[in-house]
């Protein structure tokens, strides 16, 4: 008995230490930032025409901002990216201004205002704002507007009231996505 002990002993103990070398998993490398987002926007309030897209193109640390919209009331409108990417009821859902440096409410152009604050849109006399604003920003990123909401508003932003310019109900809203 002690002869075949031995070697079944010996060839189970080599077995259970030979193991075959696997090669080393290497990660597909993250796919590239999206460069083009755009928001279908849709209107609040029953009886409202306001509708439009707004695309947004990422460049060199900037953002082209292209807004075709139709249905506002001739003037300026307040225009924001808000902080939550949601379009129900009144757009309250959409939270304020997307402000990730805690800034104070600003023009587009002032050092002090939030990341989401573009001023006013344009409506011409038929209610169209066609227009192209450039914002320092990216698309992507811990300040980035991908999954954001952008408002319009049914008045003018004054650029000065906290938090938010004063710029009466939110008007028409769309969710920002990549393209």
């Amino acid at each position: 008995m002690k002869r075949f002990i031995a070697p079944v002993l010996a060839v189970l103990f080599i077995g259970a230490c030979a193991h075959k070398e696997e090669a080393p998993v290497v990660a597909a490398p993250p796919p590239p930032a999206p460069t083009k987002a755009q928001a279908v926007l849709k209107t609040a309030a029953k009886g409202s025409k306001v509708k439009g897209m707004v695309h947004f193109t990422e460049e060199n640390g900037e953002i082209k901002v292209e807004t075709m919209i139709e249905g506002m009331k001739p003037g300026p409108h307040g225009f924001h990216i808000h902080e939550v990417g949601t379009c129900e009821g009144d757009f309250t859902s959409a939270g304020g201004h997307f402000n990730p440096s805690g800034k104070k409410h600003g023009a587009a152009t002032a050092e002090e205002r939030h990341v989401g604050d573009l001023g006013n849109l344009m409506a011409d006399r038929k209610g169209k704002g066609n227009t192209t604003i450039t914002m320092k920003g990216s698309l992507s990123g811990p300040e980035g507007i991908i999954g954001k909401s952008i408002i319009v508003h049914k008045n003018k932003d004054d650029m000065k009231s906290q938090p938010a310019g004063n710029a009466g109900p939110r008007d028409a809203c769309g969710v920002i996505e990549a393209m």
